[in-house]
């Protein structure tokens, strides 16, 4: 086989994922990512060689992999995720602000329903919770069409007594969000943030969650046991994130970052 065969099946994966992209405009990122992986190819050619080599007979595993590490690159790369960080940061604020304010809230409420009851004047607001649901969901017609009916029958069958007050409505907001905890809704995200100090090892503990997410244990197209080579990880990651001369990674440092991995594994 020619040895320059991997490199062109490889970056023939990668030109027809740019085609794609431009000729329905998204992912202009990835696009971008492609035209770095083309313009350092040099450096990728023993990458190419093992991935081609081990993963060639299995259907769309080629393919698959060089589309994980655009999207990884595009979505989970070092600024990403240090927005992804301080998006984490403005959930637990508003989650804090949440509790603290409908808190004040549900006294308020309870203030004015002790008002309403001693002091001889009535404001036209609403009291009960039905009201407050069937309000705020008078322009959904799939509520008006299939639930407020039923949540009417309801409220007629049981009276005030059987329904929480509004101020109690309120607190349990409080609480729910006094008590949330954040965490990442996807395994990228939890691996590219779970360390206290951001890093570049960040961006790969995202690389390896995507290629595990891949694999067959998740019914993806990766072989279960694919393992691309450090070297190969790190002229990927090298290339795809364009780093300049005095910031390359090698071999043995994600060596280095996949032992810590399987130690914190343990």
């Amino acid at each position: 086989m020619n040895s320059r065969h991997p490199k062109q099946v490889c970056e023939g994966i990668l030109l027809e994922a740019k085609r794609y992209n431009i000729e329905h405009d998204i992912l202009p990122s990835e696009i971008e990512i492609v035209d770095r992986l083309l313009a350092r190819g040099t450096e990728l050619v023993g990458a190419y060689e093992e991935l081609h080599s081990k993963l060639h007979a299995h259907p769309r595993a080629l393919q698959a992999f060089l589309e994980l590490v655009l999207s990884t690159t595009a979505f989970w790369g070092p600024e990403e995720i240090a927005e992804a960080r301080a998006a984490r940061s403005d959930l637990a604020e508003v989650n804090r602000q949440i509790a603290k304010k409908a808190a004040e809230l549900a006294n308020l409420l309870q203030q004015r329903s002790d008002l309403h009851d001693t002091s001889g004047f009535r404001s036209d607001t609403h009291y009960h919770v039905c009201q407050v649901i069937e309000s705020a969901a008078k322009d959904n017609p799939l509520f008006t069409s299939y639930v407020q009916r039923g949540l009417k029958a309801l409220r007629t069958q049981f009276d005030l007594k059987y329904w929480p007050p509004l101020d109690d409505f309120l607190n349990e907001l409080a609480s729910d969000a006094e008590a949330a905890t954040t965490e990442a809704s996807d395994p990228l995200t939890a691996a590219s943030t779970e360390a206290s100090r951001p890093s570049l090892a960040d961006f790969f503990k995202a690389l390896f969650a995507a290629i595990d997410e891949n694999s067959q244990h998740h019914y993806g197209p990766l072989p279960q046991d694919f393992r691309a080579t450090d070297n190969t990880l790190a002229s990927l990651v090298n290339c795809a994130l364009d780093l300049g001369p005095d910031d390359l990674v090698d071999g043995p440092y994600v060596k280095r970052l996949r032992q810590r991995a399987r130690d914190g594994a343990k």
